[in-house]
């Protein structure tokens, strides 16, 4: 395979830090969780359109009637998760939402254990252990500072629950479809959940400021295609593991981001229970091997 023009981890690195800006671009959107992720999503849609009409709409006809079920249930699921973790955002910190929703691959795996019949390992007992015990200890502190932030956690975490169960439903459908098509499909179908979402709910559409409708935007080129597209295109000169490892940075990236951008500071149960979040889903992930060749590469 011909080496890359540009070092792999650059992509990543603008990768992390793309998806870091997610939680930033949310709390400054002057705008309702449902509208802004009706925003972000057909943004993304109008975005991907050209490309996927110019070369992917043949790949529709194939679709399953089982394809499309799956996708649009996996596009609700997504819809929901929007919802749901740009709601904790406002009763709890950049850094407490983030961290709790990187216990994702945990979720996935309970999932994969009732639906898939996974076995656990003790290092999966282990890891999993070690992730919910740093979660424990942010939603204590978070307690200790209000009972709203307590309830952002909680919104958090189940944001993180629905996110597991719209890759458990995308997963089949992946093995067969490109992922601009389903990227595309799940993502009309999520931004149609979301359009019903807030016309019931009795939200605005608009008018919105101009910097609201710019952060709406920026919400869909930035974490979501640009991040994710960086992802895609490193994962052809590295291993998925190191994505896996890279992903789990976006916590202390967005935490950074918003101490600058809002000025909020963490408290020790934060940090330390972020770091003890952290560490067990890299044992989760990968071995310990995987880890040390990760950073030997970055210190090369």
């Amino acid at each position: 395979m011909l080496k890359p023009k540009i070092h792999p981890f650059i992509p990543i690195i603008i990768g992390v830090i793309s998806i870091s800006l997610s939680a930033i671009f949310v709390k400054l959107a002057q705008a309702d969780s449902g509208v802004i992720a009706f925003y972000r999503l057909l943004f993304s849609v109008l975005i991907m359109s050209p490309l996927f009409f110019y070369k992917h709409t043949q790949e529709l006809k194939d679709l399953t009637k089982r394809d499309w079920i799956f996708s649009s249930i996996a596009g609700i699921f997504l819809a929901f998760h929007f919802i749901l973790w740009f709601e904790s955002l406002r009763y709890t910190s950049v850094a407490s939402s983030t961290v709790l929703v990187t216990l994702q691959p945990l979720f996935a795996f309970i999932g994969t254990y009732f639906f898939f019949k996974e076995k656990f390992s003790v290092k999966t007992i282990l890891s999993g252990v070690i992730a919910i015990m740093g979660s424990v200890l942010i939603s204590w502190g978070d307690f200790k500072v209000s009972g709203s932030a307590l309830y952002g956690d909680l919104l958090a975490l189940i944001a993180c629950a629905l996110i597991t169960a719209y890759l458990l439903f995308g997963q089949d459908v992946r093995k067969r479809v490109s992922l601009i098509t389903y990227t595309m499909v799940v993502y009309s179908s999520s931004t149609i959940c979301l359009f019903f979402y807030v016309l019931i709910k009795g939200e605005s559409f608009g008018p919105y400021s101009s910097m609201t409708w710019l952060w709406f935007l920026l919400l869909a080129i930035i974490p979501n295609l640009l991040g994710h597209t960086l992802f895609n295109w490193a994962v052809k000169w590295v291993s998925t593991n190191v994505i896996s490892i890279a992903v789990l940075f976006e916590p202390i990236g967005a935490a950074i981001l918003a101490y600058f951008v809002f000025a909020e500071k963490l408290v020790a149960t934060q940090i330390i229970g972020g770091i003890i979040v952290i560490v067990g889903i890299l044992l989760f992930v990968v071995d310990i091997r995987v880890i040390k060749k990760f950073f030997r590469k970055i210190l090369d």
